[in-house]
Protein backbone atom coordinates (compact mmCIF):
# COMPACT_ATOMS: atom_id res chain seq x y z
CA UNK A 1 0.00 0.00 0.00
CA UNK A 2 2.84 2.41 0.77
CA UNK A 3 4.45 1.84 -2.62
CA UNK A 4 1.36 2.41 -4.72
CA UNK A 5 0.54 5.76 -3.14
CA UNK A 6 4.16 6.86 -3.19
CA UNK A 7 4.09 6.04 -6.91
CA UNK A 8 0.85 7.81 -7.81
CA UNK A 9 1.50 10.83 -5.60
CA UNK A 10 3.26 12.49 -8.54
CA UNK A 11 0.64 14.60 -10.38
CA UNK A 12 -2.05 13.08 -8.12
CA UNK A 13 -3.62 16.50 -7.52
CA UNK A 14 -3.98 17.11 -11.24
CA UNK A 15 -7.29 15.25 -11.11
CA UNK A 16 -7.99 14.83 -7.39
CA UNK A 17 -9.64 17.88 -5.85
CA UNK A 18 -11.94 18.33 -2.88
CA UNK A 19 -15.45 18.10 -4.30
CA UNK A 20 -17.84 20.72 -2.81
CA UNK A 21 -20.80 18.31 -2.51
CA UNK A 22 -18.75 15.68 -0.66
CA UNK A 23 -17.13 18.36 1.48
CA UNK A 24 -20.54 19.74 2.44
CA UNK A 25 -21.78 16.31 3.55
CA UNK A 26 -18.63 15.68 5.61
CA UNK A 27 -19.06 19.03 7.36
CA UNK A 28 -22.75 18.46 8.09
CA UNK A 29 -22.27 14.94 9.45
CA UNK A 30 -19.30 15.97 11.57
CA UNK A 31 -21.17 18.91 13.18
CA UNK A 32 -18.03 21.06 13.41
CA UNK A 33 -17.60 23.46 16.33
CA UNK A 34 -14.97 26.17 16.44
CA UNK A 35 -13.14 25.17 19.63
CA UNK A 36 -12.99 21.41 18.96
CA UNK A 37 -10.21 19.16 17.68
CA UNK A 38 -10.74 17.03 14.55
CA UNK A 39 -8.84 14.30 12.73
CA UNK A 40 -8.59 13.29 9.06
CA UNK A 41 -7.83 9.57 9.00
CA UNK A 42 -5.44 8.64 6.14
CA UNK A 43 -5.61 12.10 4.59
CA UNK A 44 -3.64 11.43 1.39
CA UNK A 45 -2.57 14.72 -0.19
CA UNK A 46 -4.85 16.61 2.17
CA UNK A 47 -7.34 18.03 -0.32
CA UNK A 48 -10.32 17.51 1.95
CA UNK A 49 -8.40 18.30 5.14
CA UNK A 50 -7.24 21.69 3.89
CA UNK A 51 -10.74 22.64 2.76
CA UNK A 52 -12.74 21.30 5.70
CA UNK A 53 -10.35 22.98 8.15
CA UNK A 54 -11.75 26.30 6.88
CA UNK A 55 -15.12 25.36 8.40
CA UNK A 56 -13.72 25.63 11.92
CA UNK A 57 -12.01 23.70 14.65
CA UNK A 58 -8.37 22.67 14.97
CA UNK A 59 -7.44 19.97 12.48
CA UNK A 60 -4.95 17.13 12.65
CA UNK A 61 -4.30 14.69 9.81
CA UNK A 62 -2.10 11.69 9.17
CA UNK A 63 -1.14 9.37 6.33
CA UNK A 64 1.31 6.51 5.92
CA UNK A 65 2.83 7.97 2.71
CA UNK A 66 5.43 10.67 3.23
CA UNK A 67 5.20 11.66 -0.43
CA UNK A 68 1.46 12.25 -0.07
CA UNK A 69 2.11 14.29 3.08
CA UNK A 70 4.62 16.51 1.27
CA UNK A 71 1.80 17.56 -1.03
CA UNK A 72 -0.57 17.96 1.91
CA UNK A 73 1.77 20.22 3.87
CA UNK A 74 1.95 22.63 0.95
CA UNK A 75 -1.82 23.21 1.18
CA UNK A 76 -2.09 24.29 4.79
CA UNK A 77 0.27 25.43 7.51
CA UNK A 78 -2.60 25.36 9.99
CA UNK A 79 -3.42 21.65 9.82
CA UNK A 80 -1.11 19.55 12.01
CA UNK A 81 0.19 16.83 9.65
CA UNK A 82 1.79 13.56 10.82
CA UNK A 83 3.00 10.27 9.37
CA UNK A 84 1.44 7.31 11.18
CA UNK A 85 0.25 3.79 10.55
CA UNK A 86 -3.52 3.48 11.02
CA UNK A 87 -3.05 0.73 13.62
CA UNK A 88 -0.65 2.76 15.77
CA UNK A 89 -1.53 6.44 16.06
CA UNK A 90 0.68 8.80 17.99
CA UNK A 91 -2.22 10.78 19.47
CA UNK A 92 -3.48 10.83 23.03
CA UNK A 93 -6.57 8.83 23.92
CA UNK A 94 -9.88 10.73 24.02
CA UNK A 95 -8.26 13.62 22.16
CA UNK A 96 -10.58 14.42 19.24
CA UNK A 97 -14.16 15.62 19.00
CA UNK A 98 -14.64 14.03 15.59
CA UNK A 99 -12.94 12.36 12.62
CA UNK A 100 -13.40 11.79 8.89
CA UNK A 101 -12.10 9.14 6.50
CA UNK A 102 -12.63 9.61 2.78
CA UNK A 103 -12.16 6.73 0.30
CA UNK A 104 -9.52 5.05 2.45
CA UNK A 105 -10.92 2.19 4.53
CA UNK A 106 -10.41 -0.38 1.74
CA UNK A 107 -6.66 0.13 2.22
CA UNK A 108 -6.73 -0.79 5.93
CA UNK A 109 -5.32 -4.31 6.49
CA UNK A 110 -7.54 -4.91 9.52
CA UNK A 111 -10.73 -2.87 9.85
CA UNK A 112 -11.36 -3.79 13.48
CA UNK A 113 -7.86 -2.73 14.57
CA UNK A 114 -8.05 0.45 12.48
CA UNK A 115 -11.45 1.44 13.82
CA UNK A 116 -10.42 0.54 17.37
CA UNK A 117 -7.47 2.91 17.11
CA UNK A 118 -9.73 5.67 15.78
CA UNK A 119 -12.13 4.99 18.66
CA UNK A 120 -9.23 5.25 21.14
CA UNK A 121 -8.31 8.77 20.07
CA UNK A 122 -11.93 10.01 19.90
CA UNK A 123 -13.89 11.40 22.81
CA UNK A 124 -17.11 9.67 23.88
CA UNK A 125 -20.05 10.58 21.60
CA UNK A 126 -17.68 11.92 18.92
CA UNK A 127 -18.73 11.43 15.29
CA UNK A 128 -16.65 9.35 12.87
CA UNK A 129 -17.72 10.07 9.27
CA UNK A 130 -16.70 7.61 6.55
CA UNK A 131 -17.05 8.14 2.80
CA UNK A 132 -16.66 4.87 0.92
CA UNK A 133 -18.25 2.47 -1.56
CA UNK A 134 -19.54 -1.06 -1.01
CA UNK A 135 -18.94 -4.06 -3.28
CA UNK A 136 -22.69 -4.19 -3.89
CA UNK A 137 -22.58 -0.65 -5.25
CA UNK A 138 -19.41 -1.26 -7.25
CA UNK A 139 -20.94 -4.23 -9.03
CA UNK A 140 -23.30 -1.72 -10.65
CA UNK A 141 -20.46 0.34 -12.17
CA UNK A 142 -20.45 0.13 -15.97
CA UNK A 143 -16.64 0.07 -15.81
CA UNK A 144 -17.06 -3.70 -15.36
CA UNK A 145 -18.10 -3.90 -19.03
CA UNK A 146 -14.64 -2.71 -20.12
CA UNK A 147 -12.35 -3.70 -17.24
CA UNK A 148 -13.98 -6.81 -15.69
CA UNK A 149 -10.93 -8.24 -13.92
CA UNK A 150 -9.90 -4.87 -12.51
CA UNK A 151 -13.39 -4.23 -11.20
CA UNK A 152 -13.78 -7.69 -9.72
CA UNK A 153 -10.50 -7.33 -7.85
CA UNK A 154 -11.50 -3.83 -6.72
CA UNK A 155 -14.77 -5.21 -5.37
CA UNK A 156 -12.93 -7.98 -3.52
CA UNK A 157 -10.66 -5.40 -1.88
CA UNK A 158 -13.57 -3.25 -0.72
CA UNK A 159 -15.11 -4.12 2.69
CA UNK A 160 -18.78 -5.04 2.56
CA UNK A 161 -21.26 -2.87 4.41
CA UNK A 162 -21.78 -5.75 6.83
CA UNK A 163 -18.03 -5.89 7.53
CA UNK A 164 -17.93 -2.13 8.10
CA UNK A 165 -20.91 -2.30 10.45
CA UNK A 166 -19.48 -5.22 12.41
CA UNK A 167 -16.00 -3.69 12.67
CA UNK A 168 -17.40 -0.36 13.84
CA UNK A 169 -19.57 -2.10 16.43
CA UNK A 170 -16.67 -4.20 17.70
CA UNK A 171 -14.53 -1.08 17.96
CA UNK A 172 -17.10 0.67 20.13
CA UNK A 173 -19.12 2.69 17.62
CA UNK A 174 -22.85 2.93 16.98
CA UNK A 175 -23.90 3.81 13.44
CA UNK A 176 -26.33 6.73 13.41
CA UNK A 177 -26.57 7.55 9.69
CA UNK A 178 -26.11 5.87 6.32
CA UNK A 179 -26.65 8.01 3.23
CA UNK A 180 -26.03 6.98 -0.40
CA UNK A 181 -24.10 9.36 -2.65
CA UNK A 182 -24.77 9.65 -6.38
CA UNK A 183 -22.16 10.77 -8.90
CA UNK A 184 -23.10 13.81 -10.99
CA UNK A 185 -21.38 15.33 -14.04
CA UNK A 186 -20.30 18.25 -11.82
CA UNK A 187 -18.08 16.12 -9.58
CA UNK A 188 -14.64 17.72 -9.11
CA UNK A 189 -12.78 14.79 -7.56
CA UNK A 190 -11.90 12.22 -10.23
CA UNK A 191 -11.89 8.95 -8.28
CA UNK A 192 -12.91 5.53 -9.61
CA UNK A 193 -16.52 6.07 -10.73
CA UNK A 194 -16.33 9.85 -11.14
CA UNK A 195 -16.71 9.38 -14.90
CA UNK A 196 -20.08 7.68 -14.54
CA UNK A 197 -21.72 10.21 -16.90
CA UNK A 198 -18.43 11.26 -18.54
CA UNK A 199 -16.92 8.06 -19.99
CA UNK A 200 -14.36 9.97 -22.05
CA UNK A 201 -12.56 10.81 -18.80
CA UNK A 202 -11.13 7.30 -18.59
CA UNK A 203 -9.33 7.78 -21.89
CA UNK A 204 -7.10 10.30 -20.09
CA UNK A 205 -3.88 8.88 -18.67
CA UNK A 206 -3.82 11.70 -16.10
CA UNK A 207 -7.24 10.70 -14.78
CA UNK A 208 -6.33 7.03 -14.59
CA UNK A 209 -3.08 7.89 -12.84
CA UNK A 210 -5.03 9.25 -9.86
CA UNK A 211 -7.17 6.09 -9.53
CA UNK A 212 -5.56 3.29 -7.52
CA UNK A 213 -7.62 0.49 -9.15
CA UNK A 214 -5.98 1.14 -12.50
CA UNK A 215 -2.55 0.90 -10.87
CA UNK A 216 -3.25 -2.03 -8.60
CA UNK A 217 -5.49 -4.30 -10.61
CA UNK A 218 -5.51 -3.44 -14.32
CA UNK A 219 -3.04 -5.33 -16.48
CA UNK A 220 -1.54 -3.76 -19.58
CA UNK A 221 -3.53 -6.15 -21.77
CA UNK A 222 -6.87 -5.41 -20.08
CA UNK A 223 -6.17 -1.68 -20.11
CA UNK A 224 -5.43 -1.63 -23.83
CA UNK A 225 -8.40 -3.84 -24.69
CA UNK A 226 -10.79 -1.93 -22.44
CA UNK A 227 -9.73 1.50 -23.68
CA UNK A 228 -10.05 0.44 -27.32
CA UNK A 229 -13.54 -0.92 -26.68
CA UNK A 230 -14.53 2.16 -24.70
CA UNK A 231 -13.25 4.50 -27.40
CA UNK A 232 -15.17 2.59 -30.08
CA UNK A 233 -18.39 2.70 -28.04
CA UNK A 234 -18.01 6.42 -27.40
CA UNK A 235 -17.46 7.05 -31.12
CA UNK A 236 -20.47 4.94 -32.14
CA UNK A 237 -22.77 6.08 -29.36
CA UNK A 238 -23.08 2.54 -28.03
CA UNK A 239 -21.78 3.77 -24.68
CA UNK A 240 -25.23 5.17 -23.85
CA UNK A 241 -26.76 1.70 -24.01
CA UNK A 242 -23.95 0.22 -21.90
CA UNK A 243 -24.40 2.89 -19.23
CA UNK A 244 -28.15 2.36 -19.25
CA UNK A 245 -27.68 -1.37 -18.55
CA UNK A 246 -25.93 -0.55 -15.29
CA UNK A 247 -28.51 1.84 -13.82
CA UNK A 248 -28.94 1.45 -10.07
CA UNK A 249 -30.91 3.08 -7.26
CA UNK A 250 -28.65 2.02 -4.36
CA UNK A 251 -26.18 4.86 -4.74
CA UNK A 252 -22.66 4.93 -6.17
CA UNK A 253 -20.91 5.62 -2.87
CA UNK A 254 -21.94 5.85 0.76
CA UNK A 255 -21.60 8.09 3.80
CA UNK A 256 -21.56 6.32 7.15
CA UNK A 257 -21.68 8.31 10.38
CA UNK A 258 -20.86 6.41 13.55
CA UNK A 259 -20.75 7.68 17.13
CA UNK A 260 -18.17 6.53 19.66
CA UNK A 261 -19.90 4.84 22.56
Amino acid sequence: MHAIYDKISEDYDTTRKADPSILSELENFLEIQENNLYLDVACGTGNYTAEISKAGGTWYAFDHSEKMLREARSKSNIVKWSQFNIESLGYNSNMFHGAISSLTIHHFPNLKLAFSEVARVLKPNANFVIFTATPKQMHTYWLSHYFPVMMEMSCEQMPTLEQVEESLSNAGFTISTQKPFYITPKLKDFFLYSGKQRPEMYLSKKVRKGISSFHNFCTTAELESGLNKLQADIDSGQIAEVINQYQSDIGDYLFVRAQRN
